[in-house]
Order: structure tokens, then C-alpha cells, then sequence
């Protein structure tokens, strides 16, 4: 077996998992192999120790083993009691006895030291990887992108089409594909981007034609115009009346009907014509991806306009 460095949760229920979890002969062989697993956390004690569920054998790991810290870095309390009843990765680092009984000693930190060494280190921006969101902000969603470490994908890189909240978008525990952004290796962060993998203004429109009339979400009102989300890579204006300004902003993130008046690429322009706007609140849609994510592990630059477009949108990586 060779650890994967995936997201915690995606081991946790294999057949190969359970294989070494399920008694002492396979800890011991997983410690001798220097295996990463997974388990799940049943507790955090009074000493701040996560007992983690190996089948019918107890496992702990001790608070200094709970993550991976710089040096003189603190592990806040937080960091361990939202561990409880999730799967947890480790790696098994010795045995003891209590009152009669053998119990695994077990390591996060070993098991995100190693990712951060054989994985994330080599990551450069555009590498496609992988991540699981595990929560929400304002500013944006905390995903892991390997053994529970925590990468940013902030809200102005979920997508093109403006969203107020990731929410709007994305739920704790979602399985996505992301793209590395930027890599501050002074401080050993990463930050992530998925706006590049769900399609290009051509590849969005092209979903798309002038007069039909179709099913899209509010996503702001300005003096303007309404600005509707037929995609998450692609929003249409529809003008308004001064006097149905009050009544359409109250409608943001619920569905509307809209007409397609125009499609024009050189201005990545959609016209639109409101037809209802007494829609249902919308619902977060499966992700679309334009890009193969299993296969393809890497881009050095997107770009979302049109060729001959009048304004340039795009992402070069590594700059």
C-alpha cells in the first residue's frame, strides 16, 4: 500500500483501511510499513487527547501529535474538539499497556509532515488537485487538501459569475477539484482556485442561444441592471425599471425566467429580457468541470475571453 496524502475521510471505510485498523497485528504492520490511515474520533478528553475508533481497539493521539505546528507554534483547543466524530488520519507511532489493555498510539502530525514533504511540497502553481471543503466564510471556503491540511479558496476564485457567499456554491464536506493559485512557501500555505476548471466564456456560452428562454438565478441588482447566473463561469444583464428595482433585490439567489435578446463574444456581453421573477430559492447545482480533472494534473494559464475579445480575463500561473 503507498499513502495517497487524500483529503481526510476518502480512506476511512475502504476495504484496505479496514484491513490494517481491524486488529493489532495490522497496527503493528502499518507502524513497520509507516502507513497513513484513518479512523474516527470518538472523543477529546480533559487532557485534549483524541481517542480515535479502530475497530473494537482503542487508539489516542496524544495532544503534541494532533497536527502538524511550526516551531513554537501552539495548537489551539479548537483544532482538536472539531475533530470529534470525523475521520481522522494517522500514522501509528508505538503501543502501550492500560490497566491490562494494548492501545495504539497514534500521530496526525506524522502523517501531515509527510504530506507536506512527499506531496504538497512539490506542488507548483497549476497543479490540479483534489480537496474537500470543510468550512465556510464570508471571505471565501477551508478546504483539505491532504491529510487534513487546510488550503483558501476564496470567494472571488469559486467562480467568474459573482456569488455573496460560498455558500451559494459550495456545502462542508463537498469532494471538489481546485487548481494551485499561489504558493507562499515562506509560511507553508497554499491557496486554491476552481474558476479555471469550470469553462471559458465560449465553452458557457455555447451552452446557450438567442431567444430561448431559460431558467437562471439573481445573483445582484446594481443601478443598471440585474445581473443573472446562467452558469457558475457565465451572468447576463437584464435591464430593469427604477420601480422594480426594490422588488428584484429582494429576489437575489432565488431562480428567474429570462430571455436570451443577445449573445455577443467581443464583449462577453449575454442581453436578457426578465420574464418572471417570482422564482423558488435556487439550489447549489452539481459542478460542471470543462476540464478532465483525472486526467489532466496541470495548466500554465487560462484564459477566459474570447480571442479578439475587447477586455482580456484570465489566469497565467506562477506569476
Amino acid at each position: 500500500m503507498i499513502n495517497s496524502y487524500c483529503p481526510e475521510g476518502e480512506l476511512f471505510g475502504t476495504v484496505i483501511n479496514r484491513e490494517y485498523t481491524s486488529s493489532l497485528a495490522g497496527l503493528e504492520r502499518a507502524m513497520n510499513e509507516g502507513l497513513i490511515l484513518e479512523g474516527n474520533t470518538l472523543l477529546c478528553d480533559s487532557s485534549m487527547r483524541l481517542h480515535v475508533d479502530l475497530y473494537g481497539i482503542r487508539g489516542i493521539i496524544p495532544k503534541e501529535e494532533a497536527l502538524f505546528c511550526k516551531s513554537g507554534e501552539e495548537i489551539k483547543d479548537i483544532a482538536l474538539i472539531t475533530r470529534v466524530g470525523k475521520p481522522t488520519c494517522f500514522k501509528v507511532i508505538g503501543f502501550e499497556k492500560h490497566r491490562g489493555e494494548t492501545v495504539a498510539i497514534l500521530s496526525r502530525r506524522a502523517a501531515q509532515a509527510e504530506c507536506i514533504r512527499n506531496y504538497l511540497s512539490s506542488l507548483t502553481e497549476g497543479d490540479i488537485i483534489p480537496a474537500r471543503v470543510t468550512h465556510l466564510e464570508s471571505f471565501g471556503a477551508f478546504v483539505d487538501i491532504g491529510c487534513g491540511i487546510s488550503s483558501l479558496l476564496s470567494v472571488d476564485s469559486i467562480s467568474v459569475s459573482r456569488i455573496s457567499h460560498p455558500s451559494d456554491r459550495l456545502s462542508v464536506g463537498d469532494k471538489i477539484f481546485t487548481a494551485v493559485k499561489t504558493i507562499d512557501r515562506l509560511n507553508g500555505r497554499i491557496f486554491v482556485s476552481m474558476r479555471e476548471l469550470l469553462g471559458t466564456w465560449e465553452e458557457n456560452a455555447s451552452l446557450f442561444e438567442a431567444g430561448q428562454t431559460v431558467s437562471g438565478i439573481i445573483r445582484s441588482v446594481e443601478s443598471y441592471g440585474v445581473f443573472v447566473e446562467l452558469a457558475p463561469n457565465l451572468a447576463g444583464l437584464a435591464e430593469i425599471r427604477d420601480t422594480d428595482t426594490q422588488f428584484i433585490s429582494e429576489r437575489v439567489g432565488k431562480y428567474a425566467a429570462v430571455y436570451i435578446k443577445n449573445i455577443i463574444p467581443d464583449k462577453m456581453k449575454i442581453k436578457l429580457v426578465l420574464i418572471d421573477a417570482n422564482g423558488t430559492e435556487a439550489k447549489k447545482q452539481p459542478i460542471n468541470y470543462f476540464v478532465d480533472c483525472e486526467r489532466v494534473t496541470h495548466m500554465d494559464r487560462w484564459q477566459y475571453s474570447p480571442d479578439g475579445a475587447q477586455k482580456l480575463v484570465g489566469t497565467v500561473f506562477g506569476e
